[in-house]
């Protein structure tokens, strides 16, 4: 699935500085905030209203989106094959085991970063001094920040974060789109071409919802973005995990038992979370409060 033109590995620093640059700003601001560790571990512990809930549902599944975005599969299974390293049997099992270390590392950066806005936004604002529930969006945050943490830097840093992470994704999008075009469907784009089509199909909308609804109307949309990529997930989870739990594409590179059944295990429920968003949707009539 390797395209011709790609070079994922040569941009590969890149993508790296831009995803640890989030998280030395927000640990930067995580210290200023001061959170409660232990109420921080609750937080990360599923509750029933999770699923039952169908605002709490909309933004869990949003999150889930927005750390496992389907397309990075696809970027992390590719980048393996721009790898020197031996081809032998190996050597192909060296460059497994650290496309596999490559890719829970970025999935622990992503998570860490999530996990780092939920934080600070919980400590900096509703156990702030004063709590405040007015926060409505980024927007909201952007401008509070310096105040509640009573530091300048914080709402300077919270935004060279959103840029870094921001760039981060265009770049990994950007070429997540080539290695499913020119892997799967044989379709070569001149670079340039494909990337003004990448960014202006994702500019375009965002800029007329931004011009007809305003603020928070791109808040909304960003979430809306998180949640559909949730719901493209199991999509792509099906194919990986089939894939690479079977013998017959894989040999002897094929996953173990435990890591299979982990793996449906998983998928089964991104799938279930899904298709309770779509069936709670449909019952009251609205997805996600809109």
């Amino acid at each position: 699935m390797q395209p011709a033109s790609a070079q994922p590995s040569s941009l590969q620093p890149c993508a790296q500085l831009g995803g640890a640059s989030p998280d030395l700003c927000f640990v930067y601001e995580l210290i200023k905030s001061k959170p409660d560790m232990g109420k921080v571990m609750v937080g990360y512990l599923p509750t029933l209203r999770t699923v039952t809930d169908p605002a709490m549902l909309y933004i869990a599944t949003g999150i889930l989106g927005a750390t496992v975005m389907p397309h990075n599969l696809y970027l992390h299974s590719s980048v393996i094959q721009t790898r020197a390293y031996p081809r032998t049997a190996p050597g192909r099992r060296m460059a497994i085991q650290l496309g596999a270390l490559d890719s829970t590392l970025s999935l622990i950066l992503a998570f860490m970063v999530n996990s780092a806005i939920l934080i600070l936004a919980a400590s900096a604002f509703h156990y702030g001094n004063p709590p405040r529930d007015d926060v409505a969006d980024i927007g909201d945050a952007y401008a509070l920040l310096a105040t509640s943490l009573g530091a300048k830097a914080a709402s300077i840093l919270f935004g060279v974060a959103l840029l870094a992470a921001g760039q981060n994704s265009t770049i990994t999008g950007t070429l997540s789109g080539q290695i499913v075009m020119e892997g799967f469907l044989s379709i070569r784009v001149r670079p340039w071409l494909r990337r003004m089509i990448t960014r202006g199909t994702a500019i375009i909308p965002a800029a007329i919802v931004a011009a007809v609804m305003g603020r928070e109307g791109v808040a909304e949309l960003l979430v809306l973005s998180q949640v559909i990529l949730s719901l493209t997930l199991p999509f792509a989870v099906f194919p990986l995990v089939h894939f690479t739990s079977s013998s017959r594409y894989l040999g002897k590179h094929a996953n173990k038992v435990w890591v299979s059944v982990v793996a449906w295990v998983l998928f089964a429920v991104i799938t279930l979370l899904n298709i309770n968003l779509v069936v709670q949707s449909i019952y009251t009539g609205s997805f996600g409060g809109m």
